[in-house]
């Protein structure tokens, strides 16, 4: 059973300004040629699509007794509470509220997050912050997976 499980997708105008990065790389071939601008054009879009779908590729899920975010994988059993975090709360948390030990999967794009603490002793890290779309889902899967854990 995989009781929650979210991919952050970058937003649509980050799609529209790979198209722009291919226009602007067409531009600058311009003086080079049709062949050129269609490659600079094509090369171009490309290149900013696949950056924009690696950073838009991360996942959250929790799921065997862990909670995996992005390349994390941190054990429920190494989880303390788990605080939801919207509007100025945020903000707060991703600035100047925010601890440089802390593991921070943070997406600008996303208003909400989740800030969880981590109670291993040996683990040096305060908490994490997870930029989530549905911070309450998340937050309750976490709970419920460390209601079944034994």
């Amino acid at each position: 059973m995989q009781p929650y499980e979210e991919r952050l997708t970058a937003p649509r105008s980050w799609w529209f300004a790979s198209v722009l990065v291919g226009v602007a790389m067409a531009l600058i071939m311009l003086p080079f040629g049709t062949l050129p601008l269609l490659g600079g054009l094509v090369g171009g879009t490309a290149v900013a699509a696949v950056v924009t779908s690696a950073y838009g590729s991360v996942r959250i899920r929790v799921m065997a007794g862990s909670l995996v975010a992005g390349d994390a994988r941190i054990p429920v059993s190494a989880l303390g509470e788990a605080e939801v975090l919207t509007g100025e709360e945020t903000r707060a948390w991703r600035s100047y509220k925010a601890d440089p030990r802390a593991f921070m999967l943070l997406r600008a794009y996303i208003p909400t997050a989740l800030r969880v603490k981590i109670t291993d002793p040996a683990d040096p890290t305060p908490y994490a912050y997870i930029s989530t779309r549905h911070p309450e889902a998340l937050a309750e899967a976490l709970n419920a997976v460390r209601q079944n854990t034994p």
